[in-house]
């Protein structure tokens, strides 16, 4: 039996985050990353946040979502680009909704405001990743019209790897 949805209350709003919201959105993070089953991964700290979010040369934006008072839900996402598009696109790193207010329709409100803030911008698409055994967020995602884009592999360089390969460029002549 599906689960009957609770309309969404006027209380809820979504606002830029300013520095004084960063310890509960990186508390969020850490709900995050033990949902997904990853919190050995989280090795930042607020610091590092306020540095790439507020600092000299910001490279993330963050929005929080609020009810009465509290910020119960955040999105990190940050601007990329599409040599095929020739237009910038917003890469969603990560949304969030604490359980106990999920299917309110506050997740949805916070995707479709970054998707209408893309939209305005004259961006050409929205993209984000989700681990394949989230089936209630794919399930989510495809009810919007999102697409997995199954033809293609995500690599990544990080710590090690990063650093050998760094190191490697260095000593090209």
């Amino acid at each position: 039996m599906q689960k009957e949805m609770e309309p969404i209350q006027d209380e809820f709003k979504i606002l830029p985050a300013t520095r004084d919201d960063m310890q509960k959105v990186y508390d969020l993070i850490v709900e995050l990353a033990e949902y997904e089953k990853l919190r050995h991964m989280v090795i930042g700290d607020v610091k590092d946040m306020e540095k790439w979010a507020f600092g000299e040369d910001p490279v993330v934006f963050i929005n929080c979502g609020w009810l009465n008072g509290n910020i119960i839900a955040y999105s990190l996402h940050f601007r990329n680009y599409s040599t095929f598009l020739c237009k910038p696109g917003i890469y969603l790193e990560d949304i969030y909704v604490q359980p106990q207010y999920r299917g309110r329709g506050y997740g949805k409100k916070m995707l479709l405001f970054l998707s209408k803030l893309c939209y305005e911008k004259g961006y050409g698409r929205m993209e984000w990743q989700v681990l394949k055994w989230n089936k209630p967020s794919i399930d989510f995602y495809e009810s919007l019209g999102a697409e997995p884009l199954n033809e293609w592999l995500q690599y990544r360089l990080v710590g090690d790897s990063l650093k050998k390969c760094a190191e490697n460029f260095d000593q090209l002549k």
